[in-house]
């Protein structure tokens, strides 16, 4: 006679109060670091970009100060990562958002390398560094002050905290920790592993929002209900932002292969950076820095621009994306996925003016998320706050699934230590 499975018993409510206190602490602790690294970076950006050109009586983006600047940049990033301490973390081509604590040793260096590639107009976001130096520091302090308590517990708080921070709401945080321990299941029920991450992503969220107010909203043109003639739409735009995203997500492992022929750190971020200034004075200043203020530019004025140049800014960023993840430069790649994907939603609006703007900037950019993320909930939900019309998520919501089609197996955009893709 077989005995039934006894059900697993629920997380007590007496195991979730202590953390509440401790996600409070990380949940701030990793918003103000954000904001902190935001702030000394758009000071510094303010004096490579605006004082000191005007001193010497440059164009603030001329062709020769653009190319000077991120060659500059890039000696100096790599002089960093070469000679202090920690070497500013792994190779960051095999890295991912979210990994184990590393040691704290790294986190000086690793912001250091992130405020000059975010002021020196590197097409990298602080998404990745800062994450990484927050849950290396929570990972720390915690330990010594609640000894015991696992390392990952100090990591999905800070993730959580940060993620929560970067984007303004505790929900991107939630679907990022929900698909990880998807990856990774264990018993218990989802809500109680997700309440102490929450809790991080709610202070972390919050104390951005109190201090910073930021926004994503791109004040597009409203959709003002959807037709049929949407539905092909969706789907076609964004599988093209899926594809034109495989691209880069291709192209990855060779041109870090070609970076790593130089073996010096210096050498790697200067040459990148050398690329970086070419590409940038084909694409414009609006194909520089992390992305998130010059996409606002592009969407202020969509008719300001011809489908010919909308598809250059696509692919200058794209080429500069791929060229700054692979020599070295310390960054996260979701922000300038995000101009790539609303300069190519743009552009196919430009061309073809049935497609609505603002369901081709929601589409291109959630199948170049999905491309270079391989987060499907952090993809749908970038998407839809960009668009900020609840006509469109209907259509998001269709529109994920071919996309997802198409990149679900490809190769990632992080290598092993050998150099190959993951898949």
């Amino acid at each position: 006679m077989t005995t039934p499975d006894r059900a697993l018993p629920a997380t007590p409510v007496r195991a979730l109060l202590p953390m509440i206190i401790p996600a409070l602490v990380v949940g701030v602790g990793s918003s103000l670091l954000l904001l902190g690294l935001t702030e000394v970076s758009e000071v510094l950006k303010k004096l490579l970009w605006t004082v000191v050109p005007n001193a010497l009586g440059v164009g603030s983006y001329s062709s020769l100060w653009m190319i000077s600047t991120l060659t500059a940049t890039g000696v100096v990033v790599g002089l960093v990562v070469w000679k202090v301490p920690g070497h500013a973390g792994p190779d960051p081509a095999t890295v991912g958002l979210v990994d184990p604590p590393m040691p704290p040793l790294v986190v000086p260096g690793l912001l250091l390398t992130a405020v000059l590639g975010l002021a020196g107009g590197v097409s990298l976001g602080p998404e990745n560094p800062i994450t990484m130096a927050n849950i290396a520091l929570a990972a720390w302090l915690g330990g010594m002050v609640m000894r015991g308590t696992p390392a990952n517990t100090w990591a999905a708080l800070a993730a959580a905290g940060t993620i929560g921070a970067l984007f303004g709401t505790p929900v991107a945080a939630a679907l990022i920790l929900t698909e990880s321990l998807a990856a990774r299941p264990a018993p218990g029920a989802l809500w109680d592993k997700l309440f102490a991450p929450l809790v991080a992503g709610g202070s972390g969220a919050l104390t951005t929002v109190l201090i910073a107010h930021p926004t994503f909203d791109l004040d597009l043109p409203p959709l003002s209900g959807a037709s049929w003639g949407d539905l092909p739409s969706a789907l076609l735009v964004s599988c093209l932002g899926a594809l034109v995203g495989l691209a880069s997500v291709y192209a990855f492992p060779y041109v870090h292969a070609a970076f790593r022929r130089l073996r010096n750190p210096l050498l790697m971020t200067t040459a990148g950076g050398v690329v970086l200034g070419l590409l940038g004075t084909l694409g414009g200043s609006l194909t520089l820095f992390k992305g998130l203020s010059e996409m606002k530019v592009l969407a202020s004025d969509p008719s300001g621009w011809t489908a010919g140049q909308f598809a250059v800014m696509t692919f200058v960023k794209l080429a500069a994306l791929t060229v700054a993840a692979s020599c070295g430069f310390r960054g996260g790649r979701i922000f300038p996925s995000v101009f790539i994907g609303v300069a190519c939603g743009l552009g196919v609006s430009a061309l073809v003016p049935a497609v609505h703007p603002t369901l081709g900037v929601a589409c291109s950019v959630l199948g170049l998320l999905l491309a270079i993320t391989r987060q499907g909930w952090l993809s749908l939900f970038t998407a839809a706050i960009l668009a900020a019309d609840p006509h469109v998520f209907p259509l998001l919501c269709v529109a994920v699934l071919p996309a997802w089609l198409l990149v679900t197996g490809r190769p990632q955009m992080q290598l092993d230590q050998n150099g190959s893709s993951l898949r």
